[in-house]
């Protein structure tokens, strides 16, 4: 689905801004922190952000000197575009995903919340898994973030840990693994048994 939203859009680097606002539209970003966000090279989104200034999508104002842009939620096709967007997000063939398996031992990896367009989710992302490298970790977020659009909401843990979590019945870990979710990576025997212990 995002690879059509790049099609329809011309450039992923559209594609991708156009995700981050509508997804962000209640907050200002400078052009640095736009750059950043988005991992795109400064010339692209300084193109974008004239474009789309232009056309008014988004809004600038200046503060000491320093430009930041918002989305404009009056924008004539803004209901329109925040939700082909969020559409647009439902599975995304987000390529930061298949980096999960490099972080080290992962028992366990489950999507849900932004990645299924399921906003009650309790967390985007669940991950568990040992020996996992940090510096891999906080790169493949980085990359994830940038794809998605958003924030990534995400809760990491050891094998132990998610042993003695579920063991206890702990209220995160439960309900998310009754709410939806899809499964990018599962060794984890008797997955479904172990989110209807607390109905028994």
């Amino acid at each position: 689905m995002t690879e059509i939203f790049s099609q329809l859009f011309e450039s992923r680097v559209k594609a991708r801004l156009m995700k981050f606002f509508m997804l962000n539209d209640k907050q200002e970003f400078s052009a640095q922190e736009v750059v950043q966000k988005n991992k795109m090279s400064s010339v692209q989104i300084s193109r974008e952000l004239h474009r789309f200034e232009k056309m008014k999508m988004i809004v600038s104002r200046s503060r000491k000197g320093k430009k930041y842009y918002q989305t404009n939620t009056d924008f004539i096709f803004y209901p329109e575009l925040k939700n082909l967007v969020v559409k647009s997000n439902t599975l995304p063939e987000c390529r930061s995903l298949s980096q999960i398996k490099t972080l080290g031992k992962v028992k366990l990896a489950l999507i849900s919340g932004v990645f299924l367009n399921y906003p009650k989710g309790r967390a985007d992302l669940l991950i568990v898994g040992d020996e996992m490298s940090r510096a891999k970790m906080k790169h493949m977020l980085e990359n994830m973030e940038a794809e998605v659009g958003r924030e990534i909401n995400y809760s990491i843990m050891t094998s132990e840990e998610f042993k003695y979590r579920t063991d206890m019945l702990d209220k995160f870990v439960m309900e998310f693994l009754e709410g939806p979710y899809e499964e990018i990576i599962c060794k984890v025997p008797n997955l479904k048994e172990i989110a209807n212990r607390r109905h028994r």
